[in-house]
C-alpha cells in the first residue's frame, strides 16, 4: 500500500490482519488509484484535514469504492463536524454552537460528566477482545433520560459526548490497541445489553439508538467489528425482524443476537479477565469496570498524544500542488466492489 508522505504519519501498523481487497495493505491497483483520486478531489476543494490513506479508505469502502459517493460522504462529514445538527438545527450547549474539532480536548476533562451519566446510562470502553480490539459496552435497560434531565443532562450533552467518544475511539484508543497487537485495528467489539428494556422505556431506548446509529453510519464508517446483542427479549426480536432485511449482509454477519444465553459466545471472543463479572467474565475493577477506562490507551508503553492534543499541525495546500482537480474528476466514477464492506450501524460511544 502506498502511503502519502504529506498526510500519512502513522507510528503504528498499517496493514489489516485479514487480507481482504480494499483493506489497508491489501489494495488492488485500481483501489490504490481511487485513494489518490479521492484525495485530489478533496484537495481541489480546499480540504486539508483527515486526508490520510486509512481515513480515505474507510470512506471508500463504505461507498464500495465509488469515488464520487465517498467524496460526498466525506464532505458531508466535514460540514457536520463544523456544525453538529440536532432536530435539523445547530446543536448548542449553553448558547454555544458545538464545533467538534474544538470540543474534543475540552469535553469532560475532569470525568464528572461520565460519572454522573453512568448512574443512568452505563456506556464505556473496557480492555480488549482476543483480536486486540477495544471492547465497548452499553447497558441500554438502565437508560433514564428523564432522570438525567433532572440532573441537568440534556439530549444535546449526550449527543456531544457521543461524538467526542467516537473521536477518542479513533485516537488514542485504536492506535494504542494496534501498537499492542502488532497489527492494524480499526474497529471495536461491542456488547449491547438489553436487560431491563421493556414497554416502559422502549421508546427512549430505541430513540437514542436511532440517533447514535445515524451518527456512526453517516460520519464514522467502517468502525464496527463485532456486535453482541445480549438479554434481548420478544420486543427486540420483533424490531430486529423488521430491520435485518434492510441491512447489508456484511453488516448482518457482524451482529450476533444472543438473548439470555450469551456467556459462552462472549467468552469465546473476550478473555475472561477482560470481561466484567456481571457479563460472565472475571474482571472486577476497583471502583467498577464502567468507570475504570482500562485498556492499552492508558498504558504508557502503547499510548501516544492524540491528534486533538497536538497544536499547530496545519497543512497548507498550494494551488500549484492541487491544480483544479480536473484530472481527479476524469476517473472518479470508477467503482470497485470486490471485497468492499458496507457501512455498519455502530453503537453509541461511551
Amino acid at each position: 500500500m502506498e502511503l502519502d508522505p504529506k498526510y500519512d504519519h502513522y507510528d503504528y501498523p498499517t496493514t489489516a490482519p485479514v487480507a481482504k481487497p480494499g483493506h489497508p495493505g491489501h489494495l488492488t491497483e485500481a483501489q490504490q488509484a481511487q485513494v489518490h483520486q479521492l484525495r485530489l478531489l478533496l484537495e481541489s476543494e480546499g480540504y486539508t484535514k483527515r486526508l490520510d490513506t486509512l481515513t480515505l479508505l474507510r470512506f471508500l469502502r463504505a461507498r464500495k469504492f465509488d469515488v464520487n459517493l465517498a467524496k460526498k460522504m466525506f464532505v458531508d462529514t466535514e460540514k457536520w463536524r463544523k456544525t453538529i445538527l440536532y432536530a435539523g438545527q445547530p446543536l448548542k450547549i449553553d448558547g454555544r454552537t458545538i464545533e467538534l474539532d474544538e470540543e474534543i480536548a475540552k469535553w469532560d476533562q475532569d470525568g464528572s460528566f461520565k460519572k454522573k451519566v453512568s448512574k443512568w446510562y452505563p456506556q464505556y470502553y473496557h480492555k480488549t477482545d482476543k483480536d486486540g480490539r477495544p471492547v465497548y459496552i452499553e447497558q441500554l435497560g438502565k437508560i433514564d433520560l428523564t432522570a438525567m434531565k433532572n440532573e441537568g443532562i440534556e439530549y444535546e450533552h449526550m449527543l456531544t459526548n457521543l461524538a467526542v467518544e467516537y473521536e477518542k475511539m479513533a485516537d488514542p484508543r485504536l492506535p494504542a490497541c494496534s501498537r499492542k497487537a502488532g497489527q492494524l485495528l480499526e474497529t471495536s467489539c461491542t456488547i449491547m445489553d438489553f436487560n431491563g428494556v421493556g414497554f416502559s422505556n422502549a421508546r427512549q431506548v430505541f430513540g437514542y439508538i436511532q440517533e447514535a446509529s445515524g451518527m456512526s453510519q453517516n460520519y464514522y464508517p467502517e468502525r464496527l467489528g463485532r456486535m453482541y446483542l445480549i438479554n434481548t427479549n420478544w420486543l427486540f426480536t420483533g424490531v430486529w425482524r423488521m430491520v435485518r432485511p434492510l441491512l447489508d449482509p456484511v453488516t448482518v454477519e457482524k451482529i450476533h443476537v444472543l438473548g439470555g444465553n450469551y456467556q459462552k459466545e462472549l467468552l469465546s471472543q473476550i478473555p475472561a479477565e477482560n470481561l466484567p463479572k456481571e457479563f460472565g467474565g472475571s474482571c472486577q475493577c476497583e471502583g467498577g469496570c464502567a468507570l475504570s477506562n482500562q485498556g492499552p490507551w492508558c498504558d504508557p508503553e502503547f499510548t501516544r498524544p492524540a491528534w486533538w492534543e497536538k497544536k499547530g499541525d496545519v497543512i497548507e495546500n498550494e494551488p500549484t500542488e492541487i491544480g483544479t482537480g480536473a484530472d481527479a474528476t476524469a476517473t472518479a466514477g470508477t467503482t470497485v466492489t470486490e471485497g468492499a464492506e458496507a457501512t455498519a450501524p455502530a453503537p453509541a460511544a461511551a
